[in-house]
């Protein structure tokens, strides 16, 4: 029996731990090391005073008919209405003979998306589409700007050296100010022409004017698949468990546990011994006191920089070195926000508990706040809120570096500054705030700057070690979505299972030119 050694009790780590206990035959002992006490990485649930955030918003959907199989695995779709379409006389698409989410928990909802972009004091679909009321909100002036601006887009293409670069080209400079240009600072503290355009290829992928209005195109004539049908895009609609998408991991840890693998909680990997081009153990610090395990195979989830720090005493080449301490992140800071109610008028057609706006989140682009997202988590999930039809249940998501000022803050600065933002954008009052709770994630965002571009030799490097996996996020230093990250976990155990050698087909998911929320037949 092979003896693994998994690093990260994150969804590439547990979907590895499974996929390769799964089938039983005990050819695997599987151990999954994870330095915190929380199983989920950045996709936990966090539960506070009977309310529950999600960190960083996941929305549950993918291309890969794999992906969607293991969660409908893990969590039957729903068969009864959940508590708020109910009340709403909302309809979905249930699942014949599904849970009902009144009754039971292990159920996944089906959700409808609602993101936008609030900017000018006003809203704007996102990813933008170009009806009237986008026009109306830009106003005349600056609609006309923004055409002659793509048209010059259209004829004159710039060189994508930089993620300014590849918006411009795809949107013109007068949307890309607009819409892109100050979010895209705030979530890396960077300008965008200081990026590499790899950022946009990963997540904006094949979205444009062009993209856009196409899709517009498809709605009004009804875009025919291979069977004659509309085609689906799950842009419009997502699965996600009625606890939130901690509760859909836990499941699966539960799962690894049944099949004989072990998660050990607390155990901080600080160094890799290695003989020649093989990882023979790990060397973890446990309760302050160190901890050596040996094994055949190892798959890293942990963030690049740490692994190769984890090298260092073992002759690593000196550049290899100076590649990955120089690649860069941006941390994470969530503030919950329990309301009364919020000022922000619901003026859609769409039917909400409380009649609140029907956002799942919103894309802050004002500089004068430093919130760059705010999550409305009763839209998520009505379970996520102890009193949903009554409170609102908010998430203001701050992007910054360990160490800044706005991470040593206290608790109670902190909130106070996520308060008076709220207050100044006329979101909340302050009087009708009843309860808050603060968060930090560490390397939340890998970023594509600074050493990145040197990315490709590092790679090859790790590569060299023939027992190493590299998957995950951060294990790739690639901005994937849980979807992509579960790939890369799928690719590994196939490559371990069947004892193939390459690792290329690891290290090419999601680095496809399609838009990254579109379903492909």
């Amino acid at each position: 029996m092979k003896k693994v050694i998994i690093i990260g009790a994150g969804p590439a780590g547990l979907t590895a731990g499974y996929e390769l206990l799964k089938d039983g035959k005990e050819e695997y002992e599987v151990t999954i090391l994870e330095e915190s006490q929380e199983i989920g990485g950045i996709s936990r649930t966090v539960k506070y005073n009977g309310n529950r955030m999600d960190i960083g918003g996941h929305r549950f959907f993918s291309k890969d008919k794999r992906v969607m199989d293991f969660w409908e695995d893990l969590m039957p779709l729903q068969g009864e209405n959940s508590f708020d379409d109910e009340k709403l006389g909302r309809e979905k698409p249930l699942k014949k003979g599904g849970p009902n989410p009144e009754k039971e928990d292990q159920v996944m909802l089906i959700r409808t998306r609602v993101s936008r972009i609030y900017t000018l004091n006003k809203f704007f679909d996102y990813p933008i589409s170009l009806k009237l009321q986008t026009f109306t909100n830009m106003g005349l002036i600056r609609t006309i700007k923004a055409g002659f601006s793509y048209l010059k887009s259209i004829f004159v293409k710039k060189k994508e050296t930089s993620l300014e670069n590849f918006y411009i080209n795809r949107f013109g400079k007068e949307l890309y100010s607009l819409f892109f240009e100050k979010y895209t600072y705030k979530l890396w503290g960077r300008h965008p022409k200081e990026i590499s355009a790899d950022w946009g290829a990963q997540r904006v992928k094949g979205l444009s004017i062009t993209a856009v209005l196409k899709d517009a195109f498809s709605k009004i004539f009804g875009r025919k698949n291979k069977n004659g049908k509309v085609e689906t895009s799950l842009i419009e609609q997502f699965w996600y468990p009625k606890l939130g998408p901690g509760q859909l991991w836990e499941t699966l840890a539960d799962r690894i546990i049944e099949k004989g693998g072990k998660i050990q909680k607390g155990y901080s990997v600080k160094k890799l011994n290695i003989e020649g081009n093989t990882i023979k153990s790990v060397e973890c610090e446990v309760n302050g006191k160190k901890e050596v395990l040996s094994g055949d195979i190892f798959i890293s989830t942990m963030p690049v920089k740490d692994l190769v720090e984890g090298f260092k005493g073992d002759k690593v080449p000196k550049d290899m070195i100076d590649i990955a301490s120089g690649l860069p992140y941006r941390d994470f800071q969530t503030v919950g926000v329990l309301v009364k109610k919020l000022n922000l008028k619901n003026k859609t057609k769409m039917k909400t508990l409380g009649n609140i706006i029907p956002d799942c989140w919103i894309y802050v682009q004002d500089p004068s706040v430093k919130f760059g997202r705010i999550q409305i988590f009763n839209n998520w999930s009505p379970y996520l809120v102890k009193d949903a039809e009554n409170t609102v249940w908010i998430g203001l998501e701050y992007f910054c570096n360990e160490g800044d000022k706005y991470w040593n803050m206290s608790d109670e600065e902190f909130v106070n500054l996520a308060i008076d933002e709220l207050e100044s954008k006329k979101i909340v009052n302050r009087e009708d705030v009843l309860d808050t709770h603060r968060e930090k994630v560490k390397k939340a965002y890998p970023a594509y700057f600074d050493t990145y571009d040197n990315i490709d030799k590092l790679i090859k490097y790790l590569d060299k070690f023939d027992n190493l996996y590299c998957i995950g996020r951060n294990g790739q230093h690639r901005y994937n979505n849980m979807d992509h990250s579960m790939v890369t976990a799928f690719e590994a155990v196939n490559n371990i299972k069947n004892g193939i050698k390459t690792k290329e087909n690891i290290w090419n998911v999601n680095t496809e030119k399609e838009y990254h929320e579109e379903k492909s037949n």
